[in-house]
């Protein structure tokens, strides 16, 4: 009887598909891999591949679980992780490590804190949170492209590896043990589920926040989800001969064109992951009824199943090899011979390391070596580990060389004369330049996030106690990048410091044309309200925008609101540079890193340019602290202007400080 009723169950649920080697899923992950090599190498954007690797994973582990599970009645986790770890642990590790031991070679210094960040996220598959934390962290959107960057695909798909057994496990029991319904239907309705809260999340937040969304994996949860209910409803999807034909193709077009058609680096994932999904879809489809013609006949031939075994491999050393190649020919674009020999490098090195590292662990069987697979892969770890740690620990133990004004005078060598001693180190170093910050910045509660936060923060340096003057620093990091010249004259001029920093914002009432965000306007609001209701006697901020010939329309309509109020001190923006320094000077000289200063500053002083000025607004212009007639260095008085090709370095800022003096001394007598 019972069996009659397990029987009666089986046939009310959904129909198994026929367990069969599916050759053109090899052939989609090879056309995957080649797209986002080429794109990365000569195109210089995203292809969509990834979007294939998520949905062709989730199609395959879907349906391996589910036949474990209604087979065995559980999921054996420690052998499903292993059987997992064997294969991808012993490339991914092997291409860690040797890519850190070339890296300690080639990338810059400047980039070592953030390549090891990277190189610890990729080993532990977080690297898409480590990178999103990044993209909207303005501090850090200036990083260079790490050998570890391509990681971050891999690190969701770790993440769904490990995840997917337990919901896989939850739906089994619930339908068999709660709702006593199809195992199978049940999984289905779970699965929709997770597709639509994943991707209405996903087109919510990639329209809000896209740099973030794009390496968040509960915005491409669905991606997984939607291959997991394909290999559920695949049986079902039946259609003739000539429309499997025609959907074969176009599904393999949509694969390769979606890149060209859609800008998927800003768009990505939402809605617009669909398409290079549904093209995966539509031959997956296609197969089910293959056509003489039809795409499976090329996607399952033997080259494009030879190249789909080592796509894993392709995907991994294609990333490091591109990054080493700028690197090295110390160049932001590839040749085409240059690329050639990039994808043929790429290859040698994925078959080599798949026969030599890969074969013998994944020979290895799950169930009969548990602990001699265990200690193999710890020990694949361990080199990986071991140079990421001495690295790391080695620049931790770097703080930076000494300074001196008589080695490191800085703006002090225009200001006063003074010439550094003859063969004294530059400072900041180079690998500690990108962590010399303000100060203002190590405090939680100083600066307001550069993303959506609109609160103002308050925070006061200086002469806290009965100052003869009150300073508001205001705007964003360009104002914020002055505070170390603030503070180190504080104390003669009896000064307390009110900052008020939003990185990435200006203190205008103009988002100059959508470049300024909601909530920097927002902000801007707020801040304008808190000075007006507690009214400081000089608000210091920037007059200019860059090269700019003239006053910003948004600056002067936001400083004519505190006529009668509050004093306006606005300095002159800082030159950029072409390159970042930190970068360029590990590899050529001063001269060829400097920007020609007809190149980063107008002729003609902003100010003089500009109609409309407030009677309360004063301005500096401190531009032969930065050039001279012809040029703009990078290295003056033997400190190092910039920590990256905009923001001045907190020694430089302080070696500022006496000049800064000469003309805002005379701006805060003015104001008492």
């Amino acid at each position: 009887m019972k069996e009659i009723e397990v029987e009666r169950k089986d046939m009310a649920d959904l129909r198994v598909p026929e367990k069969r080697f599916r050759p053109e899923l090899e052939g989609i992950r090879a056309v995957a891999a080649f797209l986002v090599a080429i794109y990365h190498i000569w195109i210089g954007s995203v292809s969509g591949g990834v979007d294939v690797f998520f949905i062709v994973s989730g199609y395959l582990i879907t349906t391996s679980l589910l036949a474990r599970m209604m087979r065995d009645g559980r999921i054996n986790y420690t052998e499903n992780l292993l059987g997992l770890a064997k294969r991808l642990f012993p490339l991914a590790f092997t291409v860690i490590a040797v890519s850190a031991i070339v890296s300690i070679f080639l990338v810059p210094m400047s980039s070592w804190r953030q390549t090891i960040a990277e190189l610890f996220a990729s080993m532990f598959y977080f690297q898409n949170w480590q990178l999103a934390n990044s993209a909207v962290d303005y501090l850090g959107q200036n990083n260079e492209a790490s050998p570890f960057q391509h990681f971050w695909a891999l690190s969701i798909q770790g993440q769904f590896y490990v995840t997917w057994p337990i919901v896989i496990t939850i739906v089994y029991l619930l339908a068999t043990k709660i709702l006593k319904t199809p195992v199978r239907k049940t999984l289905l309705a779970v699965l929709s589920v997770i597709f639509i809260a994943s991707l209405s999340y996903s087109v919510y937040i990639t329209a809000v926040n896209q740099p973030w969304a794009y390496f968040d994996t509960f915005a491409r949860v669905w991606e997984f989800s939607l291959g997991g209910i394909l290999a559920l409803v695949l049986p079902y999807l039946k259609f003739s001969g000539r429309t499997h034909l025609i959907m074969g193709w176009a599904g393999l077009a949509i694969i390769a064109f979606t890149g060209m058609v859609l800008p998927v680096s800003t768009v990505f994932p939402g809605f617009a992951a669909l398409l290079p999904t549904g093209g995966v879809i539509l031959v997956i489809i296609a197969a089910e009824n293959a056509q003489s013609f039809g795409v499976q006949k090329l996607l399952g031939s033997k080259p494009f199943q030879y190249f789909g075994s080592i796509s894993y491999g392709f995907y991994l050393w294609h990333w490091p090899l591109l990054v080493f190649y700028y690197a090295y020919f110390n160049t932001e674009t590839v040749s085409a011979l240059g690329g050639l020999s990039i994808l043929a490098l790429t290859f040698v090195l994925s078959v080599i390391t798949i026969r030599l590292v890969e074969a013998p662990v994944r020979n290895l069987p799950v169930k009969q070596s548990k602990r001699r697979l265990s200690k193999v892969l710890v020990a694949m770890m361990l080199p990986a580990l071991l140079v990421g740690l001495s690295w790391s620990v080695f620049v931790q133990a770097s703080t930076g060389g000494s300074f001196t004004t008589e080695d490191n005078p800085g703006a002090r060598a225009v200001l006063e004369g003074v010439q550094p001693t003859r063969g004294a180190d530059v400072q900041p170093d180079f690998l500690t330049a990108k962590q010399d910050l303000p100060t203002f910045y190590g405090e939680d509660d100083c600066t307001t996030n550069g993303g959506k936060s609109t609160d103002i923060k308050d925070c006061s340096f200086g002469v806290t106690e009965n100052p003869e003057h009150v300073v508001a620093l205001v705007g964003g990091s360009h104002s914020g990048h002055w505070f170390p010249a603030l503070e180190e004259i504080a104390e003669e001029l009896n000064m307390r410091i009110d900052v008020y920093i939003k990185d990435a914002c200006r203190f205008t009432a103009d988002d100059f044309g959508e470049l300024l965000t909601e909530s920097c306007m927002e902000w801007n609001d707020n801040l304008e309200q808190h000075l007006l209701q507690d009214p400081p006697d000089t608000i210091f901020t920037t007059a200019t925008v860059g090269k700019g010939d003239t006053v910003p329309v948004g600056y002067i309509d936001k400083w004519q609101r505190f006529e009668g109020i509050s004093d306006i001190f606005a300095v002159r923006d800082n030159p950029r540079m072409k390159v970042d320094p930190t970068k360029c000077l590990e590899n050529l000289s001063q001269a060829n890193c400097s920007v020609p200063r007809d190149k980063a500053l107008a002729d003609v002083v902003p100010w003089e340019n500009t109609q409309g000025i407030p009677e309360n607004v004063s301005f500096a212009d401190l531009s032969e602290y930065f050039c001279t007639d012809t040029n703009c260095p990078p290295v003056i008085g033997n400190v190092l202007v910039y920590r990256d090709q905009h923001h001045l370095t907190t020694l430089y800022s302080r070696t500022l400080g006496p000049a800064l003096k000469e003309h805002l001394e005379p701006a805060l007598n003015d104001a008492s």
